[in-house]
């Protein structure tokens, strides 16, 4: 689960452009509520391997905001393949919660719809102030130039893991810095009868991550400034081929991967069958399988030359979930207050310690808890090296339109069909043309 919930699942309809038009949000008793300061809702989206996990972690947390507040909290925890759907009818229906979770690339399309409370520096001092945040976090909460619409929880970054064993047996020292150098590593590991590395062809969100980051290594973006989409410039075309090309040219992606989508891949990581594998803080999701961590190293994700940075130097998109509050909510009062808690340090260090992300608040990131070698490169990428996906309205078309042409061109590599950089033109003029238009 830990691609789908660091971001918007492949599913996204255009009902999301008919929300955008609702103002509605919360209940019209209080977002579930009943209007009464001592009780509150939250959706919490599913970061566990279960939602009985999610809850055994959530409702020690919430008993104890209870005892403090004397607010009791009523928790469901929401499947990703439902979220935005319930979400959505939210916005419309004025039926939902006080309090939810959002995958933070969802934030400006949810912005739009008008149901989120906008955190504005009035509300940001109510839990500590905005300074509180780090940077890159905050860079997911909202179109720029507007107030966030909701708060950074957990932070996420992509990085490279690597087999130390299968390493060693190929005679390879370190880890592939750029894709030239994974390449090359990787025909020393197909030598040694070892499948190189993994990829979710079939995964719509999953591509898009990974076709983002290409292609601002190629120095493009997907939108213009205006926010108009542009998907088929010569530096974007040359991203996604450059990743379809994985499969396709260099052959270190087994033509298998094109219709893994249920994170085949990361299980054929674990259990030894590839050599590499590009995820985003993936250690609670391979130590659930069994690999320990002794097994594995973790490094930066490869860039086209020279070291991660920003620019062209991207190597990640900056992926987390955020907290989010319904204006409508008749409990607004208790609903800020739930957010500062569940922001405080403390509860920080508790929650991303159970589901191994980062903080997004500086003094929890800060604990030594959080400083050991794997969160050491996690953390440095989202400070130096990631960038958010665009933070448009129509932002979750956009992941479905142009994932959806990844995974169409991954199915033609495995069908045996050339992929070329004028189908691969053609494929994203497709996409661009199921944008909505103005």
């Amino acid at each position: 689960m830990r691609t789908i919930r660091a971001a918007a699942i492949g599913a996204v309809t255009l009902s999301l452009a008919l929300a955008a038009s609702a103002c509605g949000g919360g209940s019209s008793n209080g977002g579930g509520s009943d209007s009464n300061p001592k009780t509150l809702t939250y959706w919490a989206s599913n970061q566990g391997a279960s939602i009985e996990i999610d809850k055994k972690v959530l409702q020690p947390e919430l008993d104890k905001f209870q005892k403090q507040t004397g607010i009791k909290v009523k928790l469901e925890v929401v499947p990703w393949s439902d979220l935005l759907n319930r979400i959505l009818t939210a916005t419309t229906s004025g039926q939902g919660p006080d309090v939810l979770n959002i995958g933070n690339t969802w934030s400006a399309s949810l912005q739009a719809t008008g149901a989120l409370l906008p955190w504005d520096a009035a509300n940001f001092a109510k839990i500590g102030g905005k300074d509180r945040f780090v940077d890159a976090a905050l860079g997911s909460t909202g179109a720029q130039g507007k107030d966030p619409a909701a708060v950074p929880l957990y932070s996420m970054a992509y990085a490279l893991y690597y087999n130390k064993q299968i390493f060693a047996d190929a005679g390879i020292t370190k880890p592939p810095a750029t894709w030239s150098e994974l390449v090359a590593d990787g025909k020393k590991i197909q030598a040694k009868g070892k499948q190189v590395i993994g990829a979710e062809g079939a995964n719509v969100s999953e591509n898009i991550h990974h076709v983002f980051v290409f292609a601002k290594q190629h120095g493009a973006d997907f939108f213009t400034p205006e926010g108009k989409p542009d998907f088929t410039s010569d530096a974007a075309v040359a991203g996604v081929k450059q990743y379809v090309d994985l499969m396709a040219k260099d052959k270190v992606i087994p033509k298998g991967n094109a219709e893994y989508a249920q994170n085949q891949s990361v299980s054929d990581f674990a259990k030894g069958k590839t050599a590499m594998l590009l995820w985003q803080s993936a250690a609670a999701n391979l130590k659930s399988q069994g690999l320990s961590e002794s097994d594995y190293g973790i490094a930066p994700v490869p860039v086209q030359s020279g070291t991660p940075g920003t620019g062209t130097q991207v190597n990640s998109m900056v992926a987390g979930i955020n907290l989010a509050v319904f204006k409508n909510s008749g409990n607004l009062d208790g609903a800020t207050k739930f957010v500062k808690f569940m922001t405080s340090d403390a509860e920080q260090k508790i929650l991303n310690t159970a589901y191994s992300s980062i903080p997004p608040v500086k003094g929890a990131q800060a604990d030594a808890a959080f400083n050991n070698q794997a969160n050491a490169v996690l953390k440095n990428t989202l400070a130096q090296s990631a960038a958010p996906l665009p933070q448009v309205a129509d932002e979750s078309q956009f992941e479905t339109a142009v994932g959806t042409a990844v995974k169409e061109l991954f199915a033609d590599v495995a069908a045996g069909r050339t992929v070329t950089t004028e189908s691969v033109k053609a494929k994203l003029q497709k996409a661009q043309q199921q944008m909505p238009t103005k």
